[in-house]
């Protein structure tokens, strides 16, 4: 396990130096933040040896004692060892049923739904695990960030106690990089105790050497400095050529690795099987919609609520490469197609009764002999069969399935598409996604004299061409439209932690449009299927807003759809 960094000691007089006493402050709360950390980590109960000495015979004893541990940090390669013989019997378990499920559809269908809860356990267990690597990796980031915070006080101190000449940037250099490399080695072996007075010594002895080594480097260049001039003139020359050849190589390969980062790592035949089975999956479900009243009958009426079928293929193709991580085939994915689509989709049908009455008539044979007829009401139970479809939306799901880091990699792929715009063109795959610019606007310079609406835009315009993501919240996950509006305010000066849109509608005073101003919030409804506000923008003045569409840009409200949609603008409390 890495060494924590060390926690140093300061005295009085370094606390009130005023070339340290930055430093020792930003030392001291990153000490804060890495020991909160570090509490949050969990912990176990050890038995511990320690050693006694008997003041009066001198004897050594050993006592046992319990003391609190670090918990280990759960290992991926731990869970993929312990779960491989369980993972394999499986397989195997589920190779020999396939090969009876053409003779049997009751087992098929038994078998699909428990290949269906196998994967949601197994998603739901990569899920769990992610949760509880979270405050390892909060303790190692805190602790990185004292470590430089340590290393920033030891070079202010070797600086304060040995300056260098102002002029000579290679003893500047050296003095840090032996400082660096004494720390390094004073953690490693344990030597950080008493006061950081104490600590420093060592660091600041490795500076005064670095730069009596660095006096003589100057003094024996200033004896042969003609010498030293031609040396360095074809030197520099080099540098450059050299420079230029290396830059262009540099951007050329930078480009290539970007381009090959985010291009779908599969195979077509993989990509495009993938396709066709969930869309065979889709057209089945068409089927059984079309079919439900033969093949579900008795019923005496039916009603339909039907969302439409159809999903866009460059979403299934990011999910199904963000969530294996790379290249995968058409075999290795079977089983989460299933779960994407039982995500997606759900059928369901309810049953509602009602007492009606019908006619009947009888035919009645009075005493005298003679006959007539008798009509009576009689009550029966009126049968109404509900058929609901809900399409939950395929991009509304990586959210919910994905760690962060998951939907980071997926908001890339749907970005760029995974740069294979000719896959699933929109002749053939009308719901596919097309490349799209963000609209661009000039904000006019009188606007951005108000300060908060300024820091609002620097803010804002970073993630102009950041794609779509439905519950996106921060930069690695991109943004929906209200998680973008959530962070840009957050990061300008207030503090409403993620809001959704209606959620941020209500910390907002209404405006009227004649009265709206840059840096208002402007708020639609129904621009889908659901109640109340679905959609918040940022207004920027000139009946325009800045908003996360597909992708984050400009758009113009005032066209016939947003003012179809429009609610209303609303102004943001004080920070």
């Amino acid at each position: 396990m890495e060494k924590r960094a060390p926690r140093l000691q300061f005295t009085d007089e370094e606390r009130a130096d005023p070339v340290l006493k930055k430093s020792v402050r930003r030392e001291q709360k990153a000490a804060v933040k890495a020991d909160r950390a570090q509490a949050k980590v969990p912990k176990r109960t050890a038995l511990r040896r320690q050693p006694a000495v008997d003041p009066a015979t001198g004897k050594v004893t050993t006592r046992l004692k319990f003391e609190e541990v670090d918990k280990k940090k759960p290992s991926k390669l731990t869970h993929a060892v312990r779960d491989a013989p369980g993972n394999a019997v499986l397989m195997q378990f589920h190779r020999e049923i396939r090969q009876s499920e053409d003779e049997n559809v009751g087992v098929e269908a038994a078998h699909k739904s428990e290949e269906a809860t196998e994967t949601g356990g197994c998603l739901m267990r990569s899920a769990h695990r992610s949760h509880k690597l979270k405050p390892y990796r909060k303790s190692a980031k805190a602790e990185k960030r004292l470590d430089r915070a340590n290393l920033g006080y030891l070079q202010k101190k070797a600086v304060r106690d040995n300056p260098q000449p102002s002029g000579n940037p290679f003893a500047h250099w050296r003095q840090k990089r032996a400082v660096k490399k004494q720390y390094a080695a004073a953690k490693r072996t344990g030597q950080f105790t008493g006061s950081a007075g104490k600590t420093a010594e060592n660091t600041v002895k490795a500076g005064k050497t670095a730069a009596r080594e660095s006096r003589r480097a100057a003094a024996f260049v200033g004896r042969h400095r003609n010498g030293f001039l031609i040396v360095a003139g074809v030197f520099l020359v080099l540098v450059l050529l050299l420079n230029v050849l290396s830059s262009s190589s540099v951007l050329l390969e930078g480009a290539l690795s970007g381009v090959a980062v985010s291009t779908y790592p599969s195979t077509d035949d993989a990509m495009l099987g993938a396709e066709a089975a969930y869309a065979q999956k889709e057209a089945d479900l068409q089927n059984e919609i079309n079919r439900y009243k033969q093949r579900h009958g008795g019923y005496d009426e039916y009603h339909y609520t039907l969302d439409k079928i159809g999903h866009d293929p460059y979403v299934l193709i990011s999910i199904l490469t963000a969530w294996h991580g790379g290249e995968w085939t058409l075999d290795e994915v079977r089983d989460m197609l299933s779960t994407l689509f039982s995500k997606e989709y759900q059928l369901t049908q309810t049953v509602e009764t009602e007492t009606r009455y019908r006619t009947e008539t009888d035919t009645v044979t009075d005493p005298d002999g003679t006959t007539h007829t008798e009509t009576r009401q009689v009550p029966y139970t009126y049968t109404i069969c509900n058929v609901k479809l809900h399409n939950e939306d395929l991009s509304h799901i990586p959210i919910s399935i994905m760690n962060e880091d998951q939907v980071g990699v997926y908001s890339m792929y749907m970005s760029t598409l995974g740069n294979r715009p000719d896959l699933f063109p929109t002749s053939a795959y009308p719901n596919a996604s097309t490349v799209k610019k963000p609209t661009e606007y000039d904000i006019p310079p009188e606007e951005m004299t108000d300060a908060r609406f300024a820091a609002m835009m620097t803010e804002a315009r970073k993630y102009i061409g950041y794609p779509y993501v439905w519950g996106g919240s921060s930069p690695k996950t991109s943004f929906d439209c209200s998680g973008y509006v959530s962070w840009v305010i957050n990061h300008s000066g207030w503090n409403v932690g993620r809001l959704g849109a209606q959620g941020l509608c209500d910390i907002c005073t209404p405006v009227s449009p004649v009265d709206a101003k840059p840096g208002d919030l402007v708020f639609f409804e129904h621009t889908y299927d659901t109640d109340g506000i679905s959609h918040v923008g940022i207004y920027v003045g000139n009946g325009m807003m800045l908003a996360a569409g597909d992708p984050i840009g400009y758009s113009n409200i005032e066209t016939s759809y947003w003012q179809s949609h429009f609610y209303t603008f609303g102004r943001l409390p004080n920070p």
